[in-house]
């Protein structure tokens, strides 16, 4: 089985290409704009009858598309995650039209959740944010595009390679340069939001499962915990794994953003349903394995689906 992943080297890309050279008899290619991509592809600005060349040169069996954007201004935002996977499926159905897409999609697009409560996939989509919209925008190309496609709207991803520019990544950074110093403060914002965080590599196997699980599947599936945790949670449990002896103080004046989108959490039945998935791995065990990485030195991915 012939496996094209885009967007390969960045936080999420670089985990489901690991967890797919695992699957027996599949050759796992890298496509991207690297040097050492083995298929030249940029959704931002290529053209689709370029792209589809390069698609047909590959002849991929399915497609994972974990390229993105997910910082930037609006326009950076909607070349990489609206442009993008639209450019994408009319290429593929043009030089690979039976192949399987399977699409990175973000809880973000749903905007604020209701405290208490999971949101299903069909719930009313209403994102806040530039990256949200055009996250949608993105997964709306790919579910109407009469591809053999799933579109994975990711939670919050946490584990070993966390970028930081998203919340785990950055306040693991902060944790190595306190060190063991007693007095070290980290200064850190609003804490008071609720998100449904889930192991990257949970994430991984998700993508891994729906490369070839047997079709049709549901054009959207949530990837996440199936729960909401806070994030002050979130920070305190990195700061047990880090064995941090300092304090942390925040500013509890709120964003306004933090106030627009204080609880977000999936729903996950369908993803057990349609494919066999449920997390495997706790949000201690995605803390852990991150802190790990940092206190090893390792260098983050560049990419990744940010906290929203």
């Amino acid at each position: 089985m012939r496996i094209l992943v885009l967007g390969g080297n960045g936080f999420l890309g670089g985990h489901v290409v690991e967890r797919l050279r695992a699957r027996p008899g599949a050759l796992v290619l890298v496509g991207g704009r690297s040097p050492g991509a083995d298929v030249a592809v940029d959704l931002a600005s290529d053209r689709p009858e370029s792209l589809a060349e390069s698609l047909a040169s590959a002849a991929p069996d399915a497609v994972v598309n974990c390229a993105g954007a997910t910082g930037g201004d609006a326009v950076t935002l909607a070349e990489a995650n609206a442009r993008g996977p639209a450019v994408l499926c009319a290429a593929l159905r043009e030089a690979a039209p039976t192949a399987r897409l399977v699409h990175l999609g973000s809880a973000a697009e749903y905007g604020p959740g209701v405290p208490g409560t999971r949101v299903m996939e069909s719930a009313a989509t209403r994102p806040v944010t530039p990256y949200g919209a055009t996250k949608l925008a993105g997964t709306v190309a790919v579910a109407t595009s009469g591809l053999d496609a799933v579109v994975l709207r990711v939670g919050n991803p946490v584990g070993p390679g966390a970028p930081s520019t998203g919340l785990p990544g950055r306040t693991a950074a902060l944790l190595r340069a306190a060190g063991a110093d007693p007095e070290a403060v980290l200064l850190l914002g609003d804490l008071s939001a609720f998100r449904d965080f889930v192991d990257v590599r949970d994430v991984a196997r998700a993508a891994y499962l729906a490369v070839a699980a047997p079709g049709p599947l549901p054009r959207v599936l949530n990837i996440g915990a199936g729960q909401a945790v806070s994030v002050r949670d979130l920070v305190r449990g990195l700061a047990r794994a880090a064995g941090f002896r300092g304090r942390m103080e925040e500013d509890t004046g709120g964003s306004a953003r933090s106030a627009e989108v204080s609880w977000q959490c999936s729903d996950i039945t369908a993803a057990d349903e349609a494919l066999g998935w449920r997390p495997s791995h706790t949000l201690d065990d995605a803390l852990a394995a991150l802190w790990a990485a940092t206190a090893e030195g390792s260098s983050p991915r560049p990419e990744g689906e940010r906290v929203p």
